[in-house]
This record gives C-alpha cells, structure tokens and sequence, in this order.
C-alpha cells in the first residue's frame, strides 16, 4: 500500500491531508488541451500555410479577377459583373472546347477501365515473367507527359512512324493522324491509354489478390467454371475498385491538356483543342485574365456537379 508525498506532509506537520477539488482538475485538464492544441498547430502551420497560400488564395482571387475585366498587364481590373459569363456562356468556341473535353472522356474512360482490367485478370492467372509483365504495363506511367508525347509524335509520323509502316504491311495507305481531323482526337486516346493505363492496372491488380481464394476453390466444387467465377466472383467482388477508378479517370480527362497541348497545340481545325488549353490561351495568349478566370469557374461548376451526380449513382447502386 502506498501513501502520497502530499499525505506523509500532512502527517508529518499535524495538519489534515490535502485534497485536489474538482475545479483544479477541470483546470489542469483545459491547460493540457491548450498546451497539445498549440504544439497540434505548430506542426500543422507550415502545410496550413502552403495550403492558403497555393490553393485557397488562387481560388478566391480567381473567382474575383472573374468578375473584372483584368488583362496580363493588370490594366481593367475594375469589376463589370457578370459580363465575363454571359460572354463565356455566348461564347461559341468555349462550348466546342467544352465538348472536346467530354468527347475525350467518353473515348478514354471506357478503354482504360476495360484494357487495365483485362490486363490485371492475364497477370493474376499467372503468366510466366509476372515481374516484367507488371514492370511493362506500369513503366509508361513513370514517363514525364513531354517524354510519352514525343515518343508518340515519332510513332504518328505520317512518312517515318511505325504506326503507318505497321498498318503499310496489310496493305493501308498512309495516315496523317496528328494533322486528320478525323483521327487526331483517337491517335491522342491511343497514346493516353498506353502511357496512363499503367496505373488502374495496378490498383485493379491489388483489388484481384486481396479476393479470398477460397471462394473460387468453393464454387470449383459447385462446377463453376473460368467463366463463371469470373462473372459470379471476380467482377463483383472488383466492383468498389471499378467505381473508384471509374470516378478518378474521369476527373483525369475531363482536365486533360499537355499530351493534346504538345501533340497538336488543340488541333487541327480546333477539333482536339481541351477547355483547358482554351481557358490558358484566352488567359496567357489573349491576355484576358478576368475571361479566363470566368471560363474556368463554368468548367470548375461542371466537373462538380459530374462529381456529385456520380457520388449520388454510386451511393443508389450500392444501397
């Protein structure tokens, strides 16, 4: 049994041992809050600080510069209202930018989903060389944006490429794919989904090796075959990931602008030309930041209500 210094003091004096009140407590506590709660925020500060000052504070004056008519030079930066929006909205070219945009998406979404799955379900059933099929399938994602591009601009070449020796081999005529307006918008898919296909393969990939393999040892004994356990087991059990990547993919394309930028500079004809790169040359070309500004803030309003349209979708099919 042990006896506190406080009561061997009291003892020792004569006097009655001296009880802590419930206030003292309540005190002690609140200072040791507001002690963790200072050190707490000495260690965020610096994130905090970058984060208002390279997120938050571009936001906010952006949306501002959105309502004048401020140019690069910094001359009309008065406000002039909703005049940058009703421009935008009348603005033929920036909803033909806008349309290229989701036309891309629509054609990369699809194939990168489909090909990354396809490509995961050959390297789970284990094919001989697992390591060099991951490290081929995932190095071009590792390639700067400028690297990829080039690479593919050599492979377009409409005298040199390989794209049109392959295709000279079975007998068809040489394509101009960066220069066609009928084939610049698939060749710039085609590369997309070789240089970023990468990444979903590896998340479904993980997804596939954390399904308990006693499930398809299970509905091996019922008769199930390869076909079955896939549509019954795999593609099911792979539907969170398929959702997830689904949903990042998306977000990717819809802000796609350096492979097009740097392949065909938004042609030819406009017909490649992402939102993106429509809002930094009106912005950096055009030297009109507050139209700029405006642009990217009806783009910014679309890609959050696409953001909640899927989280509400997903939400119903899950219940």
């Amino acid at each position: 049994m042990t006896v506190s210094s406080a009561a061997l003091d009291a003892s020792a004096t004569g006097a009655p041992p001296r009880t802590t009140s419930a206030e003292e407590v309540r005190r002690g506590e609140r200072e040791r809050r507001a002690r963790d709660n200072r050190i707490g925020w000495a260690f965020v500060a610096p994130f905090v600080i970058v984060f208002v000052m390279f997120l938050i504070w571009p936001l906010v004056h952006g949306f501002y510069l959105s309502f004048t008519g401020e140019s690069i030079t910094g001359a009309g930066g008065e406000l002039i209202g909703l005049d940058n929006y009703v421009e935008a909205v009348n603005d033929p070219i920036m909803w033909r930018s806008l349309l290229n945009t989701l036309w891309f998406t629509v054609l990369s979404t699809v194939p990168l989903v489909v090909v990354a799955l396809i490509l995961a379900l050959l390297v789970h059933q284990g094919l001989p060389g697992q390591w060099l099929w991951r490290l081929s399938f995932f190095m071009p994602f590792l390639l700067a944006s400028t690297v990829a591009a080039q690479f593919w601009i050599w492979m377009y070449n409409p005298q040199l490429g390989l794209v049109n020796y392959l295709l000279g081999a079975v007998g068809v005529e040489p394509i101009a794919w960066l220069q066609d307006p009928q084939w610049a918008m698939l060749a710039v898919v085609v590369m997309t989904l070789w240089w970023t296909v990468g990444f979903n393969f590896l998340l479904y990939l993980t997804a596939l090796q954390n399904i308990p393999e006693q499930q398809y040892e299970a509905s091996a004994l019922d008769g199930a075959g390869r076909w079955r356990q896939l549509r019954s087991i795999t593609v099911p059990q792979l539907g969170p990931t398929t959702v997830l990547i689904v949903i990042l993919q998306i977000l990717a394309s819809l802000k796609v602008f350096d492979q097009i930028y740097i392949m065909t500079q938004g042609g030819p004809g406009g017909v490649t030309r992402p939102v993106v790169q429509y809002v930094f040359e009106t912005g950096f070309t055009g030297y009109r930041f507050g139209y700029a500004s405006s642009i990217a803030y009806i783009f910014f309003a679309i890609i959050v209500i696409i953001s909640v349209g899927q989280m509400r979708l997903t939400t119903r099919r899950g219940a």
